[in-house]
């Protein structure tokens, strides 16, 4: 077995490699791969404070470490988060032979309370989808881009990541770059494949002054940014009258309730939605099914 050092040095060494492969090897995002390292470096101070090494930390150590975060105020999924990085780590330390036993194991995280999420009726959808002014290119492009959002919810990164490549019109689907660099199939309906024909070629040859291939372009030329597509959006919200809390997740959020609100299989919505898990997904059965209760309570007589 490897000679162990102190936690401080053992981390050090090793992080780097370990970072590297949750990024390569299993796709983590960028964003998630920081917040771990982020997670890691707290722990390994954490344990140097403490002249501990993290082959010598029993489960009682790892519930004093997690309890400490907690009475620091940090909120329950960050401490989630926390102990999702240090199983990878011990994981990982085991597989390179740099400890005898892995401390996370029956270790519980805090419980998530999941808040259902917010969603737009059916017609508020349409008030805003109506918002923009097609009668110039940018409404034009700003009218297909919340097509797009609506009939794929898909991302917001996702969205302004698109290229003009992964658009099929014709058979109607876009092929989208996920999380993790993983690609999915999302059907397009007619609706947004009018609007899209119509901004390729009414309004995107005149924004493209830099030959992009990007599919939604600023005034500017460049790729539409997320914090652009924000305010467009927000914009558009107060023409329609959406008084309620709006953004790109609350109509990739109405998406997913209006399928299943209209008989989709949740497998397929989770397929659309780029979930890996089905639990993600289960989340939108408890809206329908909430729904029907409020409705139920106000249309029966004996309710």
């Amino acid at each position: 077995m490897a000679r162990q050092l102190p936690a401080s040095d053992l981390l050090t060494r090793l992080l780097p490699d370990y970072l590297a492969a949750l990024l390569v090897e299993r796709g983590l995002s960028a964003n998630t791969v920081a917040a771990y390292r982020a997670d890691l470096e707290a722990f390994g101070a954490w344990l140097a404070q403490r002249d501990l090494e993290p082959a010598a930390c029993e489960r009682a150590d790892l519930r004093r470490y997690l309890s400490a975060l907690r009475s620091r105020g940090l909120a329950a999924r960050s401490s989630a988060r926390a102990l999702a990085a240090l199983r990878g780590l011990y994981r990982y330390l085991l597989e390179r032979g740099e400890c005898a036993a892995d401390p996370t194991v029956e270790l519980e995280g805090p419980r998530l309370l999941r808040a259902l999420p917010h969603f737009l009726s059916a017609d508020e959808v349409d008030a805003l989808l109506a918002a923009p002014d097609t009668g110039t290119p940018r409404g034009l492009r700003d009218r297909a881009m919340l097509e797009t959002l609506y009939a794929t919810g898909v991302r917001v990164s996702e969205l302004v990541g698109l290229l003009v490549a992964q658009l099929r019109l014709d058979p109607g689907y876009l092929r989208v770059i996920g999380k993790g660099s993983k690609e999915r199939i999302v059907p397009l309906g007619s609706q947004a494949r009018h609007w899209l024909a119509l901004y390729l070629e009414q309004a995107r040859p005149g924004l493209d002054t830099r030959r992009s291939d990007r599919l939604f372009l600023s005034v500017r030329g460049a790729g539409m940014t997320r914090q652009a597509f924000w305010q467009l959006l927000k914009r558009h919200g107060r023409r329609a009258g959406i008084t309620s809390h709006l953004s790109p997740h609350v109509v990739r959020h109405s998406f997913a309730t209006h399928l299943l609100e209209h008989g989709a299989d949740l497998r397929a919505v989770q397929a659309m939605l780029g979930h890996a898990s089905i639990s993600t997904t289960e989340i939108y059965t408890h809206v329908t099914r909430e729904r029907l209760r409020q409705l139920y309570d106000r249309a029966h007589p004996r309710a």
